[in-house]
């Protein structure tokens, strides 16, 4: 069974609470429990992981390296911003690793300051808008490679 890390990045595991109409009602709890159903389902592993912190996220990324295991990343606000994610996302896609950015929302039709993804540019390719299903996109395209 392959194994593919699904990293979350901060106030992700504050969702179904935090901007409902925005964001949707599912919880994290529930979006990683569609995940695991549909992994299984896939005849792969999911490794569900959230942090607020951009250390932490980094050290997983580092451990999918070492491990060579593909990436479904939701970076959240960090996507704007963060270049030493976006330098640990780049390890992986330019060593072969698939990395893909998701988003519950689509970016580019909220406030212009999240039009912009530091992560995109260094991604295997990007899902976003479709609530849940933008991981359930990526998990089944990653299921495909």
């Amino acid at each position: 069974m392959s194994k593919i890390y699904v990293l979350n990045g901060p106030n992700l595991n504050l969702l179904g609470a935090r901007e409902p109409d925005v964001y949707g009602s599912l919880s994290l709890d529930e979006i990683t429990a569609a995940l695991s159903d549909r992994a299984t389902s896939l005849g792969i592993e999911v490794a569900c992981l959230q942090t607020n912190s951009e250390d932490q996220l980094i050290q997983w990324l580092h451990e999918a390296f070492a491990e060579k295991a593909p990436v479904i990343l939701n970076p959240a606000a960090f996507t704007h911003y963060s270049y030493a994610l976006r330098d640990a996302c780049a390890v992986l896609t330019t060593s072969g690793i698939a990395l893909i950015e998701v988003h519950l929302t689509n970016p580019h039709a909220r406030e212009s300051f999240r039009h912009n993804s530091v992560i995109s540019g260094v991604a295997t390719g990007v899902v976003a808008g479709f609530g849940v299903d933008s991981y359930l996109l990526a998990l089944e395209q990653l299921a495909r490679h």
